[in-house]
Parts: structure tokens; sequence; C-alpha cells
């Protein structure tokens, strides 16, 4: 079965330092489902982003953040590497624009560090999750539980480790958009 993401509109929330390939391989995957990928920002111009810790390419932003509403897309993704969420928890629009995808019941997936960003938004608390091993002790400490494991879905909040579970986290963040099981069990 193939999945249409056709008149949904997603956006990707990063800033300097993000992981290149936690942020091209699911715009990718959004773009070949025929939706609508938007790189939001703390800032306009373009960003940094990193291949592990050394500089990549740069990407053009779209959107700032301060302009953004949730309310315009259907889901939110948030790629990892160490300094953009770092940069984006620090953010009081980031974080409204997080926290709002989350109000409003719409999917949100999160890989590698960017849990971290859900922490500083309040937004993990009785969740079950997982993400690059080191921030378990934070998610622990912020109320979630931590699982390791590929990818995990709680109740439309998908999240997964690291750059080798990108194939399972693309996949369930199709499905995620398409099913709604967020706001149907949340009803």
């Amino acid at each position: 079965m193939t999945t249409s993401l056709k008149n949904k509109r997603v956006a990707f929330l990063a800033t300097d330092g993000v992981e290149e390939i936690e942020y091209t391989e699911p715009r990718k995957a959004v773009e070949s489902a025929g939706g609508t990928a938007e790189l939001i920002s703390l800032r306009p111009g373009a960003i940094q982003a990193m291949n592990h810790l050394d500089k990549s390419t740069t990407y053009q932003v779209e959107k700032q953040v301060r302009d953004a509403k949730a309310e315009d897309y259907d889901a939110l993704v948030l790629p990892g590497g160490v300094a953009n969420p770092d940069f984006l928890r620090m953010d009081e629009e980031a974080i409204r624009f997080v926290r709002n995808f989350f109000t409003a019941g719409k999917p949100v997936a999160a890989i590698c560090h960017a849990p971290w960003t859900l922490i500083e938004a309040g937004v993990v608390d009785g969740r079950t999750m997982t993400s690059w091993p080191s921030l378990r002790t934070d998610l622990a400490n912020a109320g979630a539980t931590w699982v390791d494991e590929e990818v995990h879905a709680d109740r439309g909040l998908i999240t997964s480790r690291k750059p080798d579970d990108l194939p399972a986290f693309c996949a369930a963040l199709l499905t995620e958009i398409t099913e709604g099981s967020y706001a149907v069990q949340n009803a």
C-alpha cells in the first residue's frame, strides 16, 4: 500500500547543527509521498547541517519560527544532531511552536537528540519514548519511560534513536500522518 500525503503540510523545525541525514531523509519521505515540507528555523537565511561532527551542506530556511503556526501544518518533524536541539530548546518561540502541536493533537516525530526540545516544551511526562542513549536519564527525569527500540510510537509521538533507524522512523511518520491515531486516541 502506498502512503499518500497529498494536501498535507509537514513542518521541519531545525537550526544550525542539525544532523543532515535526519533532516533530509524524512523530508524526502514526505515529499515522495506527495506532501509539502517546510524548513522552519530561528532566523532567516540558511542553516548549517552537520555530518556527525563535520560541517556539511547548508539549507535555506523557508519560514522563521516566530511566523509559523502549528495550525498551518499536519505534522512536525524534529531532526537531531547535538547542537540543533540544544539551540532550539533555548528559544521561546520554538518551544511554543512545538507545544502547540501537542495541544492540537497533531503528530510529532523526533529522532536522536531532538527529544531535548520536547523535554523543554514539557510534553514528555507519561510518554514512552526512545532517543539517542545519552538522553535516557534526561527523559526519565522529565517523566518519560525510555525504551531502546528502533522506533516507538506513543499517541502520535514518533521517536527513534539514530540515523540507522531512519527507514523505520520515516515509515512510522508517514503512517501517523495518514492514520491520525493520536487525534483518535485523544478524542
